[in-house]
C-alpha cells in the first residue's frame, strides 16, 4: 500500500531526503589515518612556532586534521559527521600532538618528508570532500567546493585561530589551487562513470603534481594583478599592431606626402620670384645695350635683324631710348 508523504513524520522524511543516491568511495583507512597523523604534525609544529603551551598544540593538530571534514559536515548538513563517525580519528590526532610537543625532535629534519606527505593529505581530502558531497546529490561546482573546504579548510581554521592572514589567500606558490584542481578531476571522473577508486588516484597525483610544478619552477599565485595596464603592454610585444595604429599610421604617412608636396610647391614659387627678380635687375655691364635688352624684358618683343621694331612702352621707338640714353651718357660726362 503506497503511503502517503505528508503522512510521514517530518524527522523520517528528512532521513530519506538525505539518503546518498550511492555508496561513497571506500578510501583505505590506513590512508586516512596517514593524513590525519601528517596534519597532526604540522599543526603541533606551528603551536611550537608560536609559543603555545600542550592545549594550544592539540587545538590546532586536531583543527589541521579534522577541521576540513568538519567544516564541509556543517555546511552540507547532510550524512554523518567524519569527526564523530570515526572512532580513532580524534584520538589519533590528540596523540601526534603529544609525541611532537613534548619529542620534537623526531620529525625537526624531516622537513621534506612532511611537506610530502602534506601535499599527499590534501590531494586525499580533497577527493573524499568531493565524493560525499557527489554521492548526496549536490551539483558539481558545490562538489569541487566541498573538496576544497575538505583539503585546505583545516589550516585555514588554524590561521583564523592564529589571528593572521589564512596561508592559502597569500601569494604564494600553488596550493589552495592544487586543492581545486584535484577535486575538479575527481568529480569529472566520478560523474563520467569511472572508478571512484581511479579517480582518487588521479585526484592525488594532479594535486601532488601540481605543487611539485610550481616549488620547481616558483610559480607564485598573481597578487596586485591589473589586466588593464597588462595587456598594451603584451600587444606592444606582439608582432601584429592593433588595427589602431595601422589607421594612424596611415594618417600619418598621408600627413607626410601632403607636406612634401607643399614643400616642393614652395620652392617652385620661390624659384620663379628669382628669376623674375633677376631679370629685373639691370646689369651694370653692357652700359646702353643692356639698358635697349632691359626694354624687351619688360614688354617689348626683341626684334631680330631685317625686322621693323615693335612700339615699346617707354617710346615711339628704340632709337628714341639709345638716344636718350646717349645724351644722358655725355651729360653726365660734362657733370
Amino acid at each position: 500500500m503506497p503511503c502517503d508523504l505528508a503522512t510521514i513524520p517530518a524527522t523520517l522524511a528528512m532521513v530519506l531526503a538525505e539518503a546518498p543516491s550511492s555508496e561513497p568511495v571506500a578510501v583505505p583507512f590506513w590512508l586516512e589515518l596517514v593524513a590525519i597523523v601528517v596534519a597532526s604534525v604540522s599543526g603541533a609544529l606551528t603551536a611550537r612556532e608560536k609559543k603555545l603551551d600542550l592545549v594550544g598544540a592539540v587545538c590546532l593538530a586536531v583543527l589541521c586534521s579534522l577541521g576540513g571534514g568538519l567544516l564541509r559536515d556543517m555546511v552540507l548538513q547532510v550524512g554523518n559527521v567524519y569527526i564523530l563517525n570515526q572512532p580513532l580519528a580524534l584520538p589519533a590526532s590528540i596523540i601526534t600532538a603529544v609525541v611532537v610537543f613534548l619529542i620534537p625532535s623526531l620529525v625537526q629534519n624531516q622537513d621534506r618528508l612532511i611537506a610530502i606527505l602534506d601535499i599527499f593529505a590534501v590531494g586525499l581530502y580533497a577527493a573524499t570532500g568531493a565524493d560525499k558531497t557527489l554521492v548526496y546529490g549536490f551539483a558539481p561546482t558545490v562538489c569541487v567546493m566541498m573538496g576544497f573546504f575538505t583539503g585546505v579548510g583545516g589550516g585555514m581554521l588554524r590561521d583564523v585561530c592564529l589571528g593572521q592572514v589564512p596561508y592559502i589567500f597569500q601569494p604564494s606558490n600553488l596550493y589552495a589551487v592544487a586543492a581545486i584542481a584535484g577535486a575538479t578531476v575527481y568529480v569529472a571522473l566520478a560523474s563520467s562513470g569511472i572508478s571512484h577508486v581511479f579517480a582518487v588516484v588521479l585526484c592525488v597525483v594532479v594535486t601532488m603534481g601540481l605543487r611539485w610544478w610550481s616549488l620547481r619552477y616558483n610559480i607564485v599565485s598573481p597578487a596586485d594583478l591589473d589586466l588593464a595596464s597588462a595587456v598594451p603592454e603584451v600587444l606592444d610585444k606582439l608582432p601584429l599592431k592593433p588595427a589602431s595604429d595601422r589607421r594612424l599610421n596611415r594618417q600619418v604617412s598621408g600627413l607626410a606626402r601632403l607636406r612634401r608636396s607643399n614643400l616642393a610647391a614652395i620652392a617652385r614659387r620661390e624659384q620663379e620670384r628669382e628669376d623674375v627678380r633677376r631679370m629685373q635687375e639691370p646689369s651694370l655691364e653692357g652700359g646702353g645695350r643692356r639698358a635697349s635688352e632691359g626694354v624687351d624684358a619688360f614688354g617689348a618683343v626683341a626684334r631680330s635683324e631685317g625686322e621693323q621694331s615693335p612700339v615699346s612702352l617707354w617710346g615711339d621707338s628704340t632709337a628714341d631710348i639709345n638716344v636718350t640714353v646717349e645724351q644722358d651718357g655725355s651729360d653726365l660726362l660734362h657733370r
